[in-house]
């Protein structure tokens, strides 16, 4: 029992430590492996006390540190799954970068109207986020807007919106959202079926802020004024490798669930596959160049600018979850909030603000753990009722599911703090908290439970 309450302290005090992470100056992801580390130690010793109390333990203490260790195995493999797919597509997503790939879309905005730019830097960073994810098209568009808007605090409110797109945007994609590949890579959605079923809320929840701030902005904005200097360098590619390379790089993300559904490899494979190809295809098209202009535009030169922190983090975090929900939390949360909450839109509605607050990652992780993939054999077997009703929102592509991976994906957007598109947007342009709370955190909660409300109604009218 110790070990047990230890555990969960444990936990809590890694998650405080993470949700603090700027005030006290540690890097969440060497707050996240340590936590992972002490969870599963102490569920190890603890083991010959723990797992009886849930029903798998047997008379022998070293049977059960086994049973533990095998446990760890097990969910070692499948948050692997998870960090090469976010390697493979971070790594895509750099060679485009490195390529100057955006410039593609980036060269074509050319209004001078608030009104405009804002419903243009919306829907772009909505659908961009799709095909990509919500953090590399924020950093992306604040690159771009940089070069757009000169007026700091004006530049502020587009990337306000562009937060709300972004993760908007992320939720309705498999791969646009890592709580969303989560998910698909854990079977909970399909590709098909989330596209499907989120696209409208996901819209809804861009277009309400939309049309509100479409209210009072008017007017022109100032572009800022660019002297060019004999210092800047020449473009390091040619047209023609940059949309060659924007072209398979996008065709590599968007082909992966493709592969998954004619393969039915996991996502991982798929996107290694889509790696390979233009790792070969960057080869030959740079093998001519000297050394110098050649190794930032190769895979090997890109590897090294991959955010290698964030994918510690996700290990750590998810790792951490896992020993909760071997020794058995994850399920009396479940059946806690089940009891107090009663429903499935409450439970995600509440899971969606309580992702402003704190990672989204790890609340999606937890609820993966907490709540069983039910499948259709099972749902067959269980008896009529309530209890059948309530186990039909937790199969492939169930009620369950799909609002969990909306509501995780863009409920985040209330707080600038709440999603790693926020977080990005406020390191890059030093956006103030209290700033981003009084005038995009309302916004973006009118167009959360916005888009929540037409997930429900579509869901219920079904």
């Amino acid at each position: 029992m110790i070990a047990y309450v230890l555990m969960a302290l444990v936990f809590v005090l890694g998650y405080l430590c993470i949700a603090l992470e700027h005030p006290l100056k540690i890097d969440k992801a060497a707050t996240a492996i340590l936590t992972a580390v002490i969870c599963w130690t102490v569920l190890v010793m603890g083991a010959d006390s723990i797992l009886p109390m849930i029903g798998h333990g047997t008379s022998g203490a070293f049977d059960n540190a086994h049973h533990a260790i095998t446990e760890l195995r097990h969910h070692l493999g499948e948050v692997s799954e998870i960090l090469f797919f976010l390697m493979g597509a971070m790594t895509i997503v750099e060679l485009i970068d490195a390529h100057e790939g955006f410039k593609v879309i980036t060269d074509r905005i050319r209004t001078n109207k608030r009104v405009h730019l804002l419903w243009m830097v919306g829907f772009i960073t909505f659908f961009l986020s799709a095909a990509l994810d919500n953090l590399t098209t924020t950093i992306v568009m604040v690159s771009l807007l940089r070069k757009l808007i000169k007026e700091q605090h004006e530049r502020w409110f587009f990337i306000g919106i562009v937060v709300v797109a972004a993760n908007a945007g992320g939720a309705w994609s498999p791969i646009g959202d890592v709580t969303t590949t989560m998910l698909w890579i854990g079977n909970q959605i399909t590709a098909s079926g989330i596209v499907a079923q989120l696209f409208i809320p996901s819209l809804v929840c861009l277009l309400v802020p939309l049309f509100i701030l479409s209210l009072t902005m008017k007017g022109e904005f100032e572009r800022p004024v660019v002297k060019p200097t004999k210092e800047e360098r020449r473009d390091p590619t040619t047209p023609f490798e940059r949309n060659l390379v924007f072209i398979l790089g996008i065709g590599a993300l968007v082909f992966v669930p493709v592969f998954k559904t004619i393969t039915h490899l996991p996502p991982y494979m798929g996107i290694m596959f889509g790696l390979g190809i233009l790792w070969v295809v960057t080869e030959v098209l740079h093998r001519g160049k000297n050394e110098e202009d050649k190794h930032p535009l190769s895979v090997v030169g890109v590897l090294r600018k991959i955010d290698t922190t964030s994918v510690l983090f996700f290990l750590g975090i998810l790792l951490a979850v896992s020993s909760l929900a071997t020794a058995g939390h994850l399920t009396q949360v479940a059946t806690l909030l089940k009891d107090s909450l009663g429903n499935v839109f409450t439970i995600n509605i509440a899971i969606g603000l309580l992702s402003s607050v704190v990672d989204n990652v790890p609340l999606v992780a937890g609820a993966m753990k907490m709540y069983p993939l039910v499948s259709p054999e099972a749902l067959g077997l269980a008896l009529p009722g309530t209890e059948s009703n309530w186990l039909g929102n937790f199969v492939v592509n169930g009620t369950f599911w799909e609002l969990l991976a909306y509501c995780a994906g863009t409920g985040g957007s209330c707080l600038i703090i709440g999603s790693a598109a926020g977080v990005a947007a406020m390191g890059m342009e030093k956006i103030n908290f209290i700033w981003y709370l009084k005038k995009i955190s309302w916004l973006a909660l009118i167009g959360y439970l916005s888009g929540a409300a037409t997930y429900i109604a579509l869901a219920t009218l079904v």
